[in-house]
């Protein structure tokens, strides 16, 4: 008789924390793969969908006020991704605004995704590779929809909002050319105040908003690119 298949449901939730993109996980305290590092998540429960579960799941370690958006990112099925038992996951990718500061366990903590570590070091089973395809996903999806409002606080500048988009896509970005850009796209508007001023004074910058704080689709083809000659650069409907 074949033994039973599991169901299991995990989040990648991602942040930019002081200026670098991070993942939350969680030190696993037994086996198996105890001590590495894990994606928050569990097994699917018999009278909930997958995103009830990731929902619930989610609010034992961090609180989903601060979470602005959660969407399915695919199944991992490999069949000996987690030893002595067939483990099938669904996993979604979070998205936490960067003036947030969830209060997480002492088991929790945020790790940064810059290069060149790796994407989770010491991770356990495939969450490493849960992670990638996060990684990916928001990048993909900030080139052709108006993502950036769930990394983004509720009003931000353009330098800051460029910031922001420079952290997560991994490669420099004209603040000027995302300003034009996303103000085509009908994204952005301007808030009619302005930020405080810096230590070394000046002209105070506009204050900005994105028009909507849900997912659409802004520009299918588009493809936010690195300048020409830096790492990564883009070629396919590239947005310069």
């Amino acid at each position: 008789m074949a033994s039973p298949t599991e169901h299991e449901v995990l989040a990648a939730v991602l942040q930019i924390r002081g200026g670098t993109l991070q993942v939350l996980a969680w030190q696993r305290a037994l086996p198996p793969d105890s001590g590495r590092w894990a994606l928050p998540g569990g097994l699917l429960g018999d009278d909930e969908d997958v995103e009830q579960s990731v929902r619930r799941q989610l609010a034992e370690k961090v609180d989903l006020r601060e979470v602005t958006h959660v969407e399915q990112l695919g199944v991992f099925s490999r069949p000996d991704r987690v030893p002595g038992v067939r483990r099938i996951a669904t996993a979604f990718l979070g998205l936490v605004p960067s003036d947030a500061d969830p209060a997480v366990p002492p088991d929790t903590h945020w790790h940064v995704l810059a290069a060149p570590a790796p994407v989770l070091a010491n991770a356990a089973f495939d969450h490493a590779d849960i992670v990638a395809a996060a990684r990916d996903r928001l990048r993909a999806k900030l080139s052709y929809t108006n993502l950036g409002f769930a990394l983004a606080p509720r009003e931000f500048t353009i330098s800051a909002l460029r910031d922001l988009y420079v952290a997560a896509l991994g490669h420099p970005v004209s603040a000027t050319n995302l300003q034009r850009v996303l103000t085509r796209r009908a994204v952005l508007e301007p808030t009619g105040a302005v930020a405080p001023p810096g230590p070394a004074g000046g002209r105070p910058a506009a204050l900005f908003r994105f028009t909507d704080r849900t997912l659409r689709v802004t520009d299918a083809s588009a493809v936010l690119r690195a300048p020409s000659g830096s790492p990564g650069e883009g070629t396919r409907g590239a947005v310069p």
